[in-house]
């Protein structure tokens, strides 16, 4: 926004009105001095580090205390004014634009009020979704700690408190930049048509829309905001009741996921797959590496059905069949692992399953471990090498003792268990029936599609995406 102030006060013979000049002056400087653009002092290893290099000299040494004092006066300035609802030159601010109630239509009719009305409900449901009212409070909080000049004899938890801390202060700035630009281009658009300039009511109009449309996506992102979802995945997959036909069924729900993977960009890694006697498979385990896998992943967690005509039936009888599906999230090197000692591990060896004749395998590659003390096992039996089978098998159980430790701790991840103990009639969370009728319905948020077809291709983000809105919800209540 600051790039069209600046491109009206180049060409000033175009604003005719003094004041009109003067507010631009106003704005363009308040949008540099506004929070978003300063840089505060964060102490670091008993230190004080700034991007302006502003240390002060005091016989030689640097003034610790000088910038200590800075930061924390800064952090305290920065709170209150976000505290504050943001407005333009008219006191208009986004509560205000959503009680006018301003009709919003569609992003191709050039309406500014009908942009702004949208983007203000964005901004008000992003600063829901991320619980806004509670998140000053505690960057206050997580401030006084990184204030503390012992907080770094515990490297792991200083920098826990530290991203931590950059993470909500980086969420506040961001909101608080969208309200600003908003209320830019609403003073930019009334001086417009206060000089007949429709050069810039034009541009004013686009940068609305462009807007509209960036925060439509990080609606999107405000529901990912668990500790764990930036992080990839493991995506198990396990038959249940119905034999035959729910070894199958399992299987085309591992293909679904791969497809749905694969649609988002994500990469997949087959890591363990078990075949079934005669179609489909026992259970089988993929990695999902990508930005927000587990986020977006974790809404599948549970039992699914499938109701149609099985083609394992010369009769061609109607049957229901269970799978269930569990999602691990892979805990990057910046969480804190269970830590796994050798001696607790007992390591067994097999050939791995093929297909039969030259293409047997004639050595021990495969690769099954043991956790003694847990009884958690992981195997891999994909890979050409035992070493490879070996580290990938460790990878899969290391990520299952997190998960149970993150349970254990604070039962976050508890309903990842309880999916593959429960598969049956009545614990399921969606339900596929391709006969006698054709319908995909989640049971959770009663989401349905009448296309199974195109579900069973991967489409799957409206499920997930109901899920997640609707799990956020329930949680706020």
């Amino acid at each position: 926004m600051s790039s069209l102030i600046l491109k009206r006060l180049r060409n000033s013979n175009s604003i005719h009105n003094p004041t009109l000049r003067i507010h631009l002056f106003n704005r363009l400087f308040s949008s540099f001095s506004n929070p978003h653009f300063r840089k505060f002092a964060i102490p670091i290893h008993n230190q004080s580090v700034s991007d302006t290099s502003l240390v002060e000299k005091n016989k030689g040494f640097p003034s610790y205390y000088d910038e200590n004092w800075r930061f924390r006066c800064g952090l305290r300035l920065w709170s209150s004014q976000a505290a504050v609802e943001a407005s333009n030159s008219d006191g208009l601010t986004v509560e205000g634009i959503i009680a006018n109630g301003w009709v919003i239509y569609e992003e191709e009719e050039s309406d500014w009020k009908s942009h702004a009305s949208s983007i203000a409900q964005s901004i008000h449901l992003i600063k829901k979704r991320l619980r806004w009212k509670k998140l000053i409070p505690k960057l206050e909080i997580l401030s006084e700690q990184l204030n503390k000049p012992d907080l770094w004899n515990d490297p792991a938890h200083a920098g826990k408190i530290s991203r931590e801390h950059g993470s909500i202060m980086g969420k506040m700035k961001e909101v608080n930049a969208f309200e600003q630009q908003l209320f830019e281009h609403i003073d930019m658009i009334k001086l417009s048509r206060e000089e007949n300039d429709a050069e810039l009511e034009s541009e004013s109009l686009e940068a609305l829309l462009t807007l509209r449309r960036h925060l439509k996506e990080k609606e999107l992102e405000a529901l990912l905001s668990g500790e764990q979802d930036p992080c990839s995945c493991f995506i198990e997959v396990q038959a249940g009741a119905g034999g035959t036909e729910s070894m199958d069924w399992a299987s085309m729900v591992m293909q679904m996921y791969k497809k749905w993977a694969e649609g988002r960009g994500f990469r997949v890694t087959i890591v363990d797959e078990m075949p079934g006697e005669l179609a489909g498979i026992k259970r089988a385990t993929i990695r999902v590496d990508g930005e927000y896998a587990f986020g977006y992943a974790k809404a599948e967690v549970g039992a699914h059905r499938l109701v149609r005509i099985s083609p394992f039936d010369s009769n061609k009888r109607r049957h229901t069949s269970f799978a269930s599906v569990a999602v691990i999230p892979i805990l990057g090197d910046e969480f804190s692992h269970v830590q796994i000692n050798e001696s607790d591990l007992r390591i067994d060896r097999f050939r791995s399953g093929g297909a039969g004749g030259q293409s047997v395998n004639c050595t021990e590659s495969a690769i099954r471990i043991t956790h003694i003390p847990t009884g958690v096992t992981a195997s891999c039996q994909n890979e050409r090498s035992q070493h490879q089978n070996r580290s990938s098998a460790m990878a899969v159980l290391q990520s299952r003792l997190d998960q149970l430790e993150m349970e254990r701790q604070a039962k976050i991840n508890a309903e990842h268990n309880q999916s593959l103990t429960d598969i049956n009639f009545g614990s399921q969370i969606r339900s596929y029936v391709l006969h006698p009728y054709r319908m995909v319905k989640d049971h959770r948020t009663d989401y349905e599609v009448s296309d199974p077809d195109s579900v069973l291709e991967g489409d799957l983000d409206g499920f997930i995406l109901s899920f997640l809105s609707a799990a956020l919800d329930k949680h706020e209540d």
